[in-house]
């Protein structure tokens, strides 16, 4: 363990610091435009704006990593972020901080590409799952300290985003200095959602609502605090204790999940999630230590959706194809990450700041109801997936997936387009639709090199 702490420490420390800084840009911009008399929806799209350019930079980053090489496309990325964010104190535009929250989105998603990718090329099947924990646990830490910097800035002044400038110039430094050797790129699996929505409907619906409840969180969680009349720094608290209770709660939720009917385990943190947070409404102005206790509660169940759902659909998805499957939980999160801030901010104009809890509520149920309905039809996989722990941070960067313990990327063939066209024929097939509850059985390499000869033995028995 301290072998590996110390081989990785300069990646490590890295994304440390560029978790800080998004930790920290986060909660100022909920606070600060809350603090002006900035609407909840405006608060709401200035979030969301991050996530969207969180997902318009995977391609952007992916060809430019190929471009320049990891360090190079590293240190751009960073420059850019320190840009935008120091233009932010300088134009003090809600519509030009829109534009500008893109372009930082498009940017950071790019050193998460870094930096995950670095990882994945020097760590191997033996000690995949040890690095992965690590850097999972460096990149929570880093938002859960990033949160509570807040409390140093009492009057939100506008020199907070010189802070997460610092941090985010200051994640430069390991990465320059380190001795490793830079990765070579992998390539990208081809994404064909349509195939996928037909072999795991469920886990990408529930990361389809996960990513609404788990960005609205991190964009008007702090609102809804302020709201109810807590200060800067407790508002801080409160979103830091949530964070930690899921960092937390990752460990036993996968020790309950390697034995449990993972479907099941969905259907009760889903119904769970709507029953814990229920007494914020039903209590008139309660306590600061009463809501921190709800808001744990409720943070160790919103954060486990993710990886109880990517080891659900594991578990119906033989290896070869967990590459381009991780790709398309990515991809649901993702949307959901980006239209759930939009969402829940109008709801708040409308109903005021109990509506953030209505609105994670609301999503909470439709999971839940939407899980219960699923488990009839529910037939586990004869392989058991392992359930991996997740960070509780929102960076959906394309090669985190490598990082998998569940997944042997030089056996994978969800990056040979050719292969997965076979695959998507037989799984659309409409005429003779092969089940997507057990699709190893497209996937099995042999099963290729069967349908290829049987082809041949026809056409040769033909002449």
């Amino acid at each position: 363990m301290i072998k590996i702490l110390s081989s990785f420490g300069s990646l490590y420390f890295a994304i440390f610091l560029l978790s800080s800084g998004t930790g920290l840009y986060n909660t100022y911009m909920s606070l600060r435009l809350t603090q002006d008399g900035i609407s909840q929806s405006w608060v709401g799209l200035l979030i969301a704006a991050y996530y969207f350019g969180l997902v318009l930079g995977v391609r952007f980053g992916h060809k430019l990593i190929g471009n320049v090489g990891h360090i190079r496309a590293y240190v751009a990325s960073a420059a850019v972020v320190v840009v935008m964010v120091l233009a932010q104190s300088l134009i003090p535009v809600k519509e030009v901080w829109l534009l500008l929250r893109v372009v930082v989105g498009i940017a950071m998603v790019t050193q998460y590409m870094v930096l995950e990718s670095w990882l994945s090329d020097q760590s191997d099947v033996h000690n995949r799952g040890v690095v992965f924990s690590f850097y999972m646990i460096m990149s929570s830490l880093g938002i859960v300290v990033g949160q509570m910097s807040i409390r140093f800035f009492p009057e939100l002044e506008i020199s907070v985003l010189n802070a997460v400038a610092i941090s985010s110039s200051l994640c430069l430094i390991p990465m320059a200095l380190t001795k490793r050797a830079s990765p070579q790129l992998q390539s990208q699996a081809p994404l064909n959602m349509r195939m996928y929505i037909r072999m795991v409907p469920v886990p990408l619906v529930v990361l389809f609502l996960g990513g609404c409840i788990t960005s609205a969180f991190y964009s008007l969680a702090a609102v809804y605090a302020n709201k109810n009349g807590l200060t800067a720094n407790q508002s801080a608290l409160f979103l830091s204790v949530s964070v930690t209770a899921g960092l937390l709660a990752q460990w036993p939720m996968g020790y309950l999940s390697d034995r449990f009917n993972r479907l099941r385990m969905l259907r009760v943190s889903s119904f769970g999630l709507a029953l814990a947070g229920s007494p914020l409404l039903l209590l008139d102005s309660p306590s600061l230590g009463m809501m921190l206790v709800i808001i744990a509660c409720m943070g160790c169940l919103q954060f486990t959706f993710y990886p109880l759902s990517v080891a659900l659909a594991n578990e119906h998805v033989s290896q070869a194809m967990r590459v381009g499957l991780s790709g398309a939980l990515l991809l649901a999160f993702s949307i959901g990450a980006t239209l759930g801030p939009i969402v829940a901010g109008r709801l708040m104009d409308y109903g005021g700041a109990n509506m953030y809890i209505v609105y994670v509520m609301g999503c909470a149920i439709v999971m839940g109801l939407f899980v219960s309905k699923s488990h009839a039809n529910y037939h586990p996989n004869i392989e058991n997936a392992q359930y991996v722990p997740m960070a509780v941070d929102v960076s959906p960067a394309p090669v985190v997936h490598e990082l998998d313990p569940r997944i042997d990327v030089e056996k994978d063939i969800s990056t040979d387009a050719q292969v997965m066209e076979q695959v998507k024929d037989l799984v659309l097939n409409t005429e003779h639709p092969v089940s997507p509850i057990i699709p190893n059985l497209l996937v099995d390499e042999q099963d290729f090199e069967w349908t290829n000869h049987r082809k041949s033995s026809d056409n040769s028995t033909s002449n």
